[in-house]
């Protein structure tokens, strides 16, 4: 395993675009599975005590989900790739502190759901038209007409999403994009699951109302 060489810090190993740039020394052979195949909580408990390369495998397993979420909620990737690597820096110094009383995955959705809150009101930026991609027919370049509709109702998404209230697009985005469970969201939100619910609702009837033209 790699230690810091000071005690009571943990230097944020380095992290490029999200994901962990790969160390040129292996780590030495450990008995049992590889760690790329060990579970979350393992990892996470190995990175806690220092181990760089049980995090690398956290992030890369992670990383990917986390972007898209960010880019839902910020709409820019420059800035959904900074929140996510300021959420993974948070992370591995606040690992002593996991107490695995929810899954990583659902923790790091939590930070990196608080990041993008911060970054939105330190520099609010309007949802892209690309934010939220809309599957394109097959044969939507031979059917000019159609494309651009396609793409007319992409941006209407788009703009009802970013005039839903805060807690209702979160929860929105974290069911829909992100595919979480009920009890993931309110963890993520730290709200309870019927908060989750009704914000859910809302978020469905008044995006089903703006988009009731593109049926």
């Amino acid at each position: 395993m790699h230690h810091n060489s000071l005690p009571g810090t943990r230097t944020a190993p380095s992290l490029v675009r999200g994901v962990m740039i790969e160390r040129t020394v292996p780590p030495p052979p450990e008995p049992g599975l590889p760690v790329r195949d060990l579970p979350d909580g393992l990892l996470a408990v190995r990175a806690a005590e220092g181990d760089e390369d049980s995090f690398a495998v956290l992030v890369q397993r992670h990383g990917r989900p986390l972007l898209a979420l960010a880019r839902c909620m910020l709409g820019d990737p420059q800035d959904a790739e900074e929140a996510v690597q300021d959420a993974f820096v948070s992370a591995w110094r606040r690992l002593p502190e996991y107490r695995h009383g929810a899954e990583f995955r659902t923790w790091m959705h939590r930070i990196t759901v608080n990041r993008c809150l911060t970054m939105r009101r330190r520099r609010p930026s309007p949802l892209p038209l690309d934010a939220v991609a809309e599957p394109a027919a097959k044969d939507a370049w031979s059917q000019p007409a159609r494309f651009a509709e396609q793409d007319a109702a992409t941006a209407a998404l788009c703009r009802a999403l970013g005039d839903l209230a805060a807690g209702q697009r979160i929860c929105w985005i974290l069911r829909e994009v992100q595919g979480l469970s009920y009890k993931e969201i309110s963890q993520v939100t730290r709200t309870s699951e019927q908060t989750v619910r009704g914000r859910l609702f809302r978020a469905r009837r008044s995006l089903q109302e703006a988009m009731s033209p593109w049926r």
